[in-house]
């Protein structure tokens, strides 16, 4: 994919995509694991809603996941997938293009969501810092940035009911921006990595 070319000044100073939002446990069963280990696979659903132009209701977003969930699991994946895992599914699943970048920087997110791209990235949870995640927060979690304004980025994080159109300072998400490791203990040594999906043939 080719980044768009805008320069910082160009930038629209806010940007915030309708993006539809779910928390990973639409009726807060946090109990049942594939809620609860389901940040991916609900970063997912609502950027798909986004390209389709489609709500993204309760029961509809339950439904989805355990879908979603119950085809990964027959194809091989497991619980916690990391960010390349995760664009192929949206390929094999959605039949979405999918481009992973590693050029992780504000201006480039930015430059994404001002051209209309919702951005899925993985984060050491804890580094959040969100106050509404239950104790010190997840090791492994991922959100979907949906804008931004002077100061921080709006963000899709299906973590807590309170998620929709939660801010991030620049510093903060940029710190915690993590790929999966495959142990927890390690989140923060994870590779620094954004997911943008379209439909087939628009990248």
């Amino acid at each position: 994919m080719v980044l768009p070319r805008e320069t910082e000044a160009e930038l629209p100073r806010k940007v915030n995509l309708d993006v539809p939002f779910s928390t990973q446990a639409p009726f807060a069963d946090w109990e049942d694991p594939r809620q609860q280990e389901g940040c991916e696979e609900m970063s997912l659903l609502m950027v798909h809603h986004y390209l389709e132009g489609t709500d993204l209701e309760p029961q509809q977003a339950l439904d989805e996941l355990m879908a979603l969930s119950d085809w990964e699991k027959q194809h091989g994946y497991t619980l916690d997938v990391t960010l390349t895992e995760l664009a192929r599914i949206a390929e094999e699943y959605y039949g979405h293009e999918t481009t992973v970048i590693e050029d992780v920087s504000v201006d480039t997110i930015k430059r994404l969501l001002a051209s209309g791209h919702p951005v899925i990235v993985p984060a050491a949870g804890r580094k959040l810092g969100n106050p509404y995640f239950s104790g010190e927060g997840p090791w492994y979690h991922m959100l979907v940035l949906t804008g931004y304004d002077g100061k921080r980025f709006i963000t899709n994080d299906p973590g807590t009911r309170r998620g929709k159109g939660y801010e991030y300072t620049y510093d903060v998400l940029l710190g915690a921006i993590h790929d999966w490791t495959g142990v927890k203990e390690e989140i923060s040594t994870g590779q620094k990595r954004l997911l943008i999906l379209d439909k087939t043939g628009q990248l």
